[in-house]
């Protein structure tokens, strides 16, 4: 019998989702501006897999991703599905332990996550885009110093997302501008 548990919603979620579609973001090239921020992570962290994931409506999308050879995996297999809901970082120590995980597709197929850390990513008004995250095959534990920095880092992605919505939306009237329509 399957233990595998979907992500709830979030309380937020419509508002959320309107908040991410209106960045225009979904579905665009890789940015060096993300993809630096998860070379950092990886690097950083020693893991295989870091990802800046955008959670869809049905589907968790990468905007970067480092060693991962997807751009994107449904939303009701997801760990960044759970770690949106909370406040703080989301961590697994060891997959195959946890029953919420033990049998999802991503644990015993490829890319066989055993560890996850995912620190949710906020725009300005609060809602939570995604994750930066980083992924291991092996199990492990994160030390308070490591909690900080990756803190830190899922931050500066945070900051660059509110730059693209300033970017994209009139401050007066939150209504997409020019650049929200051509990027």
């Amino acid at each position: 019998m399957s233990t595998l548990k979907i992500p709830d919603l979030p309380d937020d979620e419509s508002s959320r989702l309107t908040t991410l579609n209106a960045l225009n973001i979904l579905d665009t090239e890789p940015e060096e501006r993300f993809d630096r921020l998860t070379r950092i992570a990886k690097r950083l962290f020693d893991v295989p897999i870091a990802l800046v994931s955008l959670v869809d409506e049905n589907r968790q999308w990468f905007k970067s991703c480092i060693g991962l050879n997807v751009r994107q995996t449904d939303r009701n297999i997801s760990f960044c599905g759970h770690a949106i809901l909370g406040d703080g970082i989301f961590i697994i120590p060891n997959a195959l332990k946890d029953e919420r995980f033990a049998d999802n597709p991503l644990v015993i197929d490829e890319p066989h996550i055993r560890f996850y850390a995912g620190c949710p990513i906020s725009v300005p008004d609060g809602h939570k885009m995604g994750t930066l995250c980083i992924i291991d095959r092996k199990p492990r534990q994160l030390s308070q110093e490591d909690l900080e920095l990756l803190q830190d880092l899922a931050n500066m992605v945070g900051q660059e997302l509110a730059a693209l919505q300033m970017a994209t939306l009139d401050e007066l009237t939150g209504i997409a501008n020019r650049r929200g329509f051509t990027l």
